[in-house]
C-alpha cells in the first residue's frame, strides 16, 4: 500500500507552515507540506519589496496569538529567516514545485493528485493564499506586449515610463519604490488611497506633492493596444498614453476552479467553512487568507494553524 501521511498541507505560506508546525507540537507527526513555488512564502519572496516591514496585525487589527509560535513584527529578511527558522526546527517534510491539481476523500482518507504522482493522507488543509492567483483586468492584454504588462516589479529597469494599476500597498508600495529611477504614473479608480496603511498613505502623498510620482485618480482602463513594442493604454476619461510597462497590482481571488475539483463548496467568494475551518469534506480544512475576503494577517494564519492542530489532535484522542 502507497504511505498514508497523517497530515497533508498544500501551501507554504504563514497558514500552512503554522498548521505544521502547531500540529508537530501537539504529537502528530509524519506531516508533509506541499509548496507549488521554489521555496515557503513565495507571496513575501515576490510581492514585498526588500526591507518592507512585516507586521503581525494587518490593517490595524490587533489580534492576540493563540498558538506556540511567537511572531513579532519584522521586515520582509527577518519574517523569511523566521519561518526558515521554524521548519529547520520541527521535523516536517517540505515538498517544493509540486503544484496539487486536484483532492478526492476515498476509503477514510485523502489522496493528494500532483502532475504524475499523487500522495495519501489522513487529513489535509489548503493555505492557498489569494496572491497565488493575481487579479488580472477583464480586458483582453494583447499577447506582444504580454511581456510588458506585468503583476510584480521583477522586471522594471530604469529610465523606464511605468503605469502602476491598483490603490492598495502593493500598488502604492511599487509606485513610490520606482519613481526614484523612472517616470511613474499611478491609476486608480476611487479619488484617494485608502486602502492602504497610513505610512504608504504618507508615502504616495509625498510622492505626488514632489511631483515624483503622476496620479491618475478616479479614472479606470478601458483597454491596452499595441504601439510599436510599447503599451498603449486607453483611459475611460478618453484620454490615451503610451507607456514603456504597465504593472496592476489589484489583489487576488480564491482559486474556485481548484476548490470546486476537490469538492470544497463556496459562499460569496470564500470556501465554506466551521469554527475549526473544517470544510463541507470532514477532514478536509482551510486555512489563511483564502477564508478571508480580502488579504488576510500573519496572526490570523497562525491562529488558524493552531486551532486547527487542537481540533485535530483531538479527534486523534
Amino acid at each position: 500500500m502507497q504511505h498514508i501521511y497523517n497530515l497533508a498541507i498544500i501551501g507554504a505560506g504563514p497558514a500552512g507552515i503554522a498548521t505544521a508546525v502547531e500540529s508537530y507540537m501537539q504529537g502528530i507527526h509524519d506531516i508533509i507540506l506541499l509548496e507549488k513555488d521554489v521555496n515557503h512564502n513565495s507571496t513575501i519572496r515576490k510581492y514585498y519589496k526588500d526591507n518592507k516591514r512585516v507586521d503581525v496585525a494587518w490593517k490595524g487589527q490587533e489580534i492576540e496569538l493563540d498558538g506556540n509560535i511567537y511572531f513579532i513584527d519584522g521586515t520582509k529578511e527577518s519574517t523569511i529567516d523566521f519561518f526558515d527558522e521554524l521548519i529547520s526546527r520541527h521535523s516536517v517534510e517540505l515538498q517544493t514545485q509540486v503544484e496539487v491539481q486536484s483532492i478526492e476523500k476515498k476509503d477514510g482518507h485523502f489522496e493528494v493528485f500532483m502532475a504524475g504522482k499523487s500522495i495519501n493522507a489522513k487529513y489535509v488543509v489548503v493555505t492557498i493564499g489569494r496572491m497565488g492567483k493575481p487579479n488580472k483586468p477583464s480586458y483582453k492584454i494583447p499577447p506582444s506586449i504580454r511581456k510588458k504588462v506585468n503583476y510584480t516589479t521583477d522586471e522594471c529597469g530604469e529610465g523606464e515610463k511605468i503605469l502602476v494599476v491598483g490603490g492598495g500597498d502593493s500598488a502604492v508600495e511599487y509606485a513610490v519604490d520606482l519613481c526614484p529611477k523612472n517616470d511613474v504614473s499611478i491609476c486608480y479608480r476611487r479619488e484617494t488611497f485608502r486602502r492602504a496603511n497610513p505610512t504608504n498613505q504618507r508615502d504616495i502623498s509625498n510622492a505626488i506633492i514632489h511631483k515624483e510620482v503622476n496620479p491618475l485618480l478616479g479614472i479606470d482602463i478601458d483597454s491596452l493596444e499595441d504601439e510599436d513594442g510599447k503599451v498603449k493604454v486607453l483611459f475611460n476619461n478618453d484620454t490615451i498614453e503610451v507607456y514603456d510597462r504597465v504593472i496592476y497590482a489589484i489583489g487576488g481571488t480564491t482559486p474556485s476552479a481548484f476548490l470546486a475539483s476537490s469538492g470544497i463548496k463556496e459562499e460569496d467568494g470564500k470556501p465554506i467553512h466551521n469554527d475549526y475551518y473544517e470544510t463541507n469534506i470532514e477532514g478536509l480544512f482551510v486555512a489563511g487568507d483564502i477564508t478571508q475576503e480580502s488579504g488576510g494577517s500573519i496572526a490570523l494564519g497562525l491562529n488558524h494553524g493552531y486551532a486547527i492542530a487542537c481540533h485535530i489532535q483531538d479527534r486523534v484522542n
